[in-house]
């Protein structure tokens, strides 16, 4: 560089204005912003697009695809209709109502409701669920049990993890109602003879969290809610159904408060 030359930044002339840049800023700081500001709306708009697709699915999900979950095999009547404990859960944010037929008498149903429990007769869900999450702590029973036939109002239904089931009423060979959660949740098993079957009706009442929080993790819950109750109540018409079968004779079937030990191994 000549002595007396001044270094002269590349972009700056002197004695002048500033010197455009090529994006047609005075200088790169100002054209740096504008970028960031931009990149920053094109941010917030596609998390406005998401959070509004979100939404839309889970309104689409409460209005189409909900009611089938929680009203899964049962009439409209079956659905409409009050059942005992009812009255244990006010103003219930979530009700559910389902049912399957079973093709077995009453009193053939009946046993594996009772001895629902841990260490007793187990859920008829998925075991391997069941037990992964330490509800049961084995598989659920294939047999009638005659030391779990007995329960009563005031008893309790053992659980492994997770809040037990205290009896609320028994009606026996019609209703068994829980309340695992005092005044929060209630789940009545309910018997109702249709000719040589009987349909076996789940109700649940829920009245907790709030409803928004429930709306919001609607597909999380009712998912897993859903397929594990299914398969509940297909395990007790299952087995219903096969001690139907054993049991033809009116002098077999269980009556009188007498119960029979049948293995289905």
């Amino acid at each position: 560089m000549a002595a007396g030359e001044a270094a002269v930044r590349p972009g700056v002339s002197l004695g002048g204005p500033p010197a455009e840049n090529p994006d047609g800023n005075l200088d790169g700081s100002l054209g740096g912003n504008s970028g960031h500001r931009r990149d920053g709306r094109g941010l917030q708009l596609s998390v406005l697009r998401a959070v509004a697709a979100l939404l839309a699915g889970l309104a689409a999900y409460h209005r189409f695809l909900r009611p089938l979950h929680l009203h899964w095999g049962a009439s409209l009547e079956e659905a409409g209709r009050s059942m005992p404990g009812d009255q244990l859960v006010q103003c219930p944010f979530v009700t559910t109502t389902r049912a399957v037929s079973v093709q077995a008498a009453p009193g053939n149903v009946w046993p594996w409701l009772v001895q629902m429990g841990n260490g007793r007769g187990g859920l008829y869900s998925y075991d391997f669920l069941d037990r992964a999450f330490g509800i049961l702590s084995g598989p659920s029973a294939e047999t009638v049990l005659p030391e779990f036939q007995q329960l009563r109002a005031g008893d309790v239904i053992p659980l492994g993890k997770g809040p037990d089931w205290p009896v609320a009423l028994v009606d026996p060979r019609r209703d068994l109602v829980l309340e695992p959660v005092h005044g929060r949740v209630s789940w009545c098993f309910a018997l109702y003879p249709a000719g040589n079957a009987t349909r076996l009706v789940s109700r649940v009442r829920i009245r907790i969290y709030t409803r928004a929080v429930l709306w919001l993790l609607g597909p999380l819950i009712d998912a897993s809610w859903f397929i594990m109750e299914r398969k509940m109540l297909l395990g007790i018409r299952q087995r219903a159904e096969r001690l139907d079968r054993l049991t033809a004779s009116p002098a077999s079937d269980i009556s009188n408060g007498e119960r029979v030990c049948t293995s289905f191994a």
